[in-house]
């Protein structure tokens, strides 16, 4: 399975909710999450890691045929044990790694298409031309993760809908805070998948400023878990104990009790003649 992440306007935490889905993936499934931001990769200087293996290394693997299995030889693992295949952190090198990497004959596609494999591609910001599209043109699902603030939405609303007909399904997810779940849903007309409470200290744990025996789990990985088990149709693991958190509901969809008792998270959407479809049941995550 592959799932593409991006954002289209600012930093709403692309690369830490692609660590936090990983992390919470069932764990049965074959996990790895893959640098392909077009503007350059974070995690070798956020957990000081080796520039090599990564995507360069990959890339130029790949520039010759090769069986789809080599993409293990470059992934590194990080504390906790999600394996990453970084990107470098300059953006010439990153979009040179992707001119091979996004190819239709890419060892990342052929990984991804394995049983008990889930790929997770960040591919950063994607601005109109991005080479990351490729990625999305070829992703099972597509989370589109947007901060809510006025300017933030107003870059969301006009690329939403062709990036949704890129994708074979298209999920929206709100992050941190600004305007309200529902005004979002209402005024974009978009259904939200879910959303990424403000939560600084989880959060440490995938940015590499993990606060010193600090280890509550928090609502990131309270809703990462809920949507992975969305995803995935599995049960999902909290990679740490849970605490309270509340996720708004879109508008129509039942509000669970508290957060303390589940989560409520939308079902996938798929995109069609430029509007937003719920494509299965929802499903509510219980501690």
């Amino acid at each position: 399975m592959l799932i593409a992440l991006a954002s289209v306007k600012g930093s709403p935490g692309v690369t830490t909710f692609a660590l936090a889905l990983a992390a919470s993936w069932p764990t049965e499934v074959r996990r790895v999450v893959v640098e392909c931001d077009p503007a350059g990769g974070d995690l070798v200087q956020r957990f000081g890691m080796a520039a090599s293996p990564g995507l360069l290394s990959l890339a130029a693997a790949a520039r010759q045929p090769v069986d789809p299995d080599v993409v293990w030889s470059h992934v590194q693992r990080l504390p906790g044990g999600v394996q990453v295949i970084a990107g470098p952190p300059g953006g010439h090198q990153a979009r040179a790694a992707l001119s091979t990497l996004t190819s239709a004959a890419s060892p990342l596609y052929g990984t991804a298409r394995r049983p008990a494999v889930a790929m997770f591609a960040d591919c950063g910001r994607l601005d109109p031309g991005s080479p990351a599209e490729a990625v999305i043109r070829h992703a099972d699902v597509l989370l589109l993760i947007s901060g809510t603030y006025s300017d933030e939405l107003a870059h969301l609303a006009t690329r939403v809908h062709d990036l949704g007909r890129t994708a074979a399904r298209a999920c929206l997810v709100l992050a941190g805070r600004g305007h309200a779940t529902h005004e979002v849903a209402r005024e974009l007309g978009i259904p939200v998948m879910a959303r990424i409470p403000h939560d600084p200290t989880a959060a440490g744990r995938y940015t590499g400023r993990a606060a010193p025996g600090r280890r509550r789990a928090g609502g990131l990985a309270r809703v990462a878990t809920a949507v992975a088990e969305a995803l995935s149709g599995e049960p999902a693991r909290e990679p740490s104990p849970p605490s309270p958190s509340v996720v708004q509901q879109a508008p129509g969809v039942p509000a669970q009790p508290t957060a303390a008792s589940g989560v409520r998270v939308l079902p996938p959407t798929a995109l069609h003649n430029g509007h937003l479809h719920s494509t299965a049941p929802g499903k509510d995550v219980r501690p």
